[in-house]
């Protein structure tokens, strides 16, 4: 890990005890730096805004925001950041599906159960890191959009071949649109919105925060205990892929 930046970890709960054992844990794993800690969901949010760690542990019950509701919030902000709940609530693990969480700890939880999730997160960045990036192929295509896209957006309205788009990805509030000249487009419009006006045979809502061009998948690899990455020909953004999308596009693809 020397060579790269230390991944940035953000840990949020209520209880001053469980923050200090989280600080410690943390600190037991090279490559790893804590740079906040905030004592309830409006302090978290704050925080994340300010700092974008890429990893948060978050608890669910907390005062002026619960950490299902935070989660949410940071998904909709940046879905590449890895999401841990750490909590004494069974019940809400459905709710961590639903928002993708990495892991879901119930306390009291050991150390070494802390560390092994801590280290998969590390293994699997410097996996990624370690890839060569996809490259522009020939590809076989299922079918081919046709047409233009007219996108609205405060400096003004742009028109974007739909055949071009790689990825649309909700990404800082916003949703952005990705095309193979390398170029984005930033637009208000939710992702749904956006979807509408895609061909369903060719763009696939993978993910509540992705939509990827079917002819534009390179590999898929695994992700946490949920989810998967999807690399994409001639991007290095990835996208996040669930079990029960993974599995349909398997149907999809006569898998």
């Amino acid at each position: 890990m020397s060579d790269y930046l230390p991944i940035r970890v953000l840990i949020a709960d209520d209880e001053p005890g469980m923050r200090m054992i989280l600080r410690k844990m943390i600190g037991r794993v090279e490559g790893y730096e804590l740079v906040g800690e905030a004592a309830d969901g409006a302090e978290l949010m704050r925080l994340f805004d300010e700092l974008r760690p890429q990893v948060v542990f978050l608890d669910v019950d907390m005062p002026v925001m619960n950490g299902v509701a935070c989660a949410n919030q940071i998904q909709d902000a940046d879905p590449s950041c890895v999401l841990i709940f750490a909590t004494a609530h069974e019940e809400y693990r459905s709710d961590a599906f639903a928002v993708y969480a990495f892991d879901y700890l119930l306390k009291p939880f050991r150390m070494e159960r802390v560390i092994e999730t801590l280290t998969r997160i590390k293994e699997r960045q410097e996996y990624m890191r370690a890839r060569p990036a996809p490259q522009k192929t020939a590809v076989s295509e299922r079918a081919r959009p046709q047409g233009r896209m007219m996108l609205k957006h405060r400096d003004g309205v742009s028109f974007i071949n739909m055949a071009d788009i790689l990825l649309v990805q909700r990404e800082e509030r916003s949703t952005v649109i990705y095309t193979a000249d390398g170029q984005s487009y930033a637009t208000s419009d939710t992702l749904a919105e956006t979807e509408a006006k895609l061909d369903p045979q060719v763009f696939f809502r993978c993910h509540r925060s992705y939509i990827i061009n079917l002819n534009r998948i390179h590999d898929i690899t695994p992700y946490g205990r949920w989810t998967y990455i999807v690399r994409l020909d001639g991007t290095d953004r990835d996208a996040l892929i669930t079990q029960e999308k993974y599995e349909e596009l398997e149907r999809l693809f006569g898998g």
